[in-house]
């Protein structure tokens, strides 16, 4: 992050009420969908969600704020307040507010010296006993050694003036104390200061130079190097002994001028010889490794003297900061560690970019398909246009309102929502422009056609083989057309293919096509017109009358009750055996008594009844019901006594069971009592008979009790066969 032109930073409570108020609004927003709530609905939802949420922030922060409830928590506070805000800072804060205005944290960049005090006043004199100098915009502050132990409160302490106090930090030492320095050392005290101002600000090496003659008096410069991000050690060290080069013109210009200002000569010679590669240990120590700092410089300097007529905290840097002092405003700064504050900040910005991303991807999209519908809605209703295209154009559009149909039920994808989505309106816009194209072309024809089919059936001669060859197919138009009449009675498939096999080719249009589009728009329609009721097609009275009333009297003569009655006894007749009058009297032996050949019907036993008979009559039923069903009859006008399933049910239940009767009676009437030769035959006939187990006459009674209870609506056939 550029420290250029530094502006407001939102504080924790900002970025807490931003990125409560974004998450809130999307859950709301979310939510209030599948609860059906309105926009003002979900407005006040949301401002009652953010109030909740402040109000609970600012509890918890006047909770933090309380008074201490003990004299210990009391002295615990104000030995915190008396460390929190030093004096001096506070002196820097009014001094920097008088000479810069409100402003001055925007204006100001603080600079921390580092080192021992007596190095530090060969670099900055003074700095150690004013404790702070000011330059233009700039604040040097002594930052204490970094040796262990040494106070590091004092740099921790800047985070009360400004939220990135710290620009940079310039650690002083001369060339005997970085040969004993310890990178590590020095690494370790400079992460745990970073961790205490909370950024990871770059940093300076400024060596201090000794020597045997006063410098004073030399023109001074900036000497040393800066360093690019991620340089290594030995790239610093190349860096080190390419700087010789550029000293010798300027030190030999200075040794004429006077033989003590030797500093820039003597220190081309020691770069030159050893002093570079010396710097390479250190520079792995600070460059490399999970705890490397943003090295940006190593400069040099011999001491510099203190300048006449400076008030106390006013600082007039030597040329040699020029270039830390120039290059400060290019510095990029950053956190310490995952600051929460920065992951949520990126987060919030991530999220607001992908926010917004959506919302621009979801516009052009719903306004893509707006322009695309219309565009399809106009030709297909150009009345100009050929069959063929206004038709591939209904398709078209027909299709495009089946995915928008699609997606109202079960939601629209989520690039097409961000608030931008448009479907259901869309929709709802679509269908009288979909009607204004469809209903000409596919309802009025199509019952244009089915009218003229009725119309030239109903003209056939009545007693025709065409017209009974015809009369399935005059029900199915019968049907489909009654379907558009009435919406609710509708069914897609039926409707489809009854007018697609009335209908295969359309003039002006290209067999292909129609047989194509054809039954897919056609099945759009009829799936649709249930919800449209008003577009159903105007009832046709007499038609409908005509045709009902001649498909009724085909119905009759086609399925006579004789051929349904016979067709029903033969296919009954090859599941049941002929009953014998051995099968009606068990085990007993009524050859003795009443010998007959003759046998009942299979088909008029009361298995046969319950198991096939009366189920075949109920399916005879069935399918009379089906045929005269809505087509055929209405709650007005209901069909022909004659020929109704109830009649039709009862009469063949009657004939049956007349049949039924008449088996039954002509096998009784067979029977013949057996002749006894002797009167001890005659004798044992009787003793036979009147044995109620082994009485064949008894086992035939009940057999014929059994037997005559089939069907119980009916009178039992043993009141009329047995007097």
């Amino acid at each position: 992050m550029s420290l250029k032109g530094q502006v407001w930073r939102p504080s924790g409570a900002t970025l807490f009420t931003l990125v409560s108020g974004v998450l809130s609004a999307g859950v709301v927003w979310l939510l209030g969908k599948h609860y059906g709530l309105s926009p003002a609905q979900m407005g006040l939802v949301w401002l009652g969600v953010q109030a909740l949420l402040t109000a609970v922030m600012a509890g918890y922060r006047l909770y933090q704020q309380r008074e201490p409830k003990s004299d210990d928590d009391r002295q615990a506070k104000t030995a915190r307040e008396k460390v929190s805000t030093p004096a001096y800072i506070t002196e820097m804060r009014d001094y920097l507010k008088h000479h810069y205005g409100l402003t001055w944290r925007s204006k100001v960049r603080f600079v921390v010296i580092c080192g021992s005090p007596n190095q530090t006043d060969l670099a900055v004199p003074g700095l150690t006993e004013a404790g702070w100098l000011e330059a233009n915009n700039v604040v040097a502050v002594w930052g204490g050694s970094l040796l262990p132990g040494a106070d590091s409160a004092r740099i921790a302490v800047l985070r009360k003036l400004k939220r990135c106090a710290v620009s940079a930090i310039v650690l002083v030492y001369d060339g005997e104390l970085r040969q004993a320095m310890q990178g590590d050392l020095i690494v370790r005290q400079l992460n745990e200061r970073y961790k205490k101002l909370g950024w990871r600000v770059p940093l300076y090496l400024w060596e201090v130079q000794k020597s045997a003659w006063s410098q004073e008096g030399r023109e001074t410069q900036p000497v040393g190097c800066l360093l690019a991000p991620h340089t290594t050690p030995p790239e610093l060290v190349e860096t080190l002994k390419s700087l010789p080069d550029t000293l010798i013109e300027p030190g030999v210009q200075q040794g004429l001028g006077s033989h003590t200002h030797d500093f820039l000569l003597r220190l081309g010679w020691q770069l030159r010889n050893g002093m570079a590669e010396r710097f390479h240990a250190l520079a792995v120590s600070l460059l490399t490794g999970p705890y490397a700092v943003p090295l940006r410089g190593v400069m040099f300097s011999p001491a510099v003297y203190p300048k006449d007529g400076t008030d106390r905290q006013r600082w007039l840097p030597d040329n040699s900061w020029n270039a830390i002092l120039n290059d400060l405003p290019s510095l990029r700064i950053q956190r310490a560690g995952m600051a929460w504050e920065r992951t949520l900040y990126q987060a919030v910005l991530v999220a607001l970019g992908l926010t917004c991303a959506g919302v621009l991807f979801s516009w052009n999209t719903n306004r893509q398909e707006i322009t695309d519908a219309q565009q399809l809605a106009v030709t297909a209703r150009d009345e100009h246009q050929n069959a063929d295209k206004r038709l591939a154009a209904l398709g078209e559009l027909q299709r495009e309102m089946a995915r928008l149909q699609y997606r109202s039920q079960h939601g629209v994808p989520w690039y097409s929502r961000f608030g931008q989505s448009q479907n259901d309106d869309l929709l709802a816009r679509l269908w009288p422009e979909y009607a204004r194209s469809a209903l000409p072309l596919l309802r009025d024809a199509s019952a244009a056609r089915l009218r003229d089919a009725l119309t030239a059936w109903n003209a056939l001669p009545a007693d025709s083989d065409p017209r009974a060859k015809l009369s399935r197919d005059a029900y199915n138009w019968l049907k489909a057309w009654l379907m558009l009449n009435r919406p609710e009675k509708i069914d897609a498939n039926f409707f489809t293919s009854t007018v697609m096999a009335l209908w295969p080719r359309r003039d002006g249009v290209a067999p292909g096509v129609w047989q194509y589009e054809g039954p897919r728009q056609l099945a759009f329609l009829a799936q649709n017109l249930p919800s449209h009721p008003a577009w159903k097609i105007a009832s046709d009275p007499q038609l409908v009358a005509t045709t009902r009333s001649a498909l009724l009297r085909l119905i009759g003569q086609r399925n006579a009750e004789s051929a349904l009655y016979q067709k029903m006894l033969v296919q009954v007749s090859r599941n049941y055996a002929d009953m014998r009058l051995t099968d009606m009297t068990g085990d007993t032996d009524a050859s003795r008594l009443f010998p007959t050949d003759d046998v009942v019907p299979g088909m008029f036993t009361r298995q046969a009844w319950d198991d096939a008979v009366q189920p075949a009559i109920d399916k005879v039923v069935s399918e009379r019901r089906d045929e005269i069903d809505w087509v055929l009859s209405d709650n007005r006008h209901p069909v022909m006594q004659d020929i109704s399933p109830e009649a039709l049910k009862a009469r063949l239940t009657e004939r049956y069971f007349t049949d039924y009767a008449s088996a039954w009676l002509d096998f009784l009437n067979s029977i013949r009592w057996q002749k006894a030769a002797t009167l001890s035959d005659a004798i044992d006939q009787l003793t036979l008979m009147a044995d109620v187990r082994q009485s064949p006459l008894v086992a035939l009674m009940n057999t014929l009790n059994t037997q005559g209870r089939a069907g119980q609506q009916q009178e039992a056939l043993t009141d009329s066969l047995v007097k």
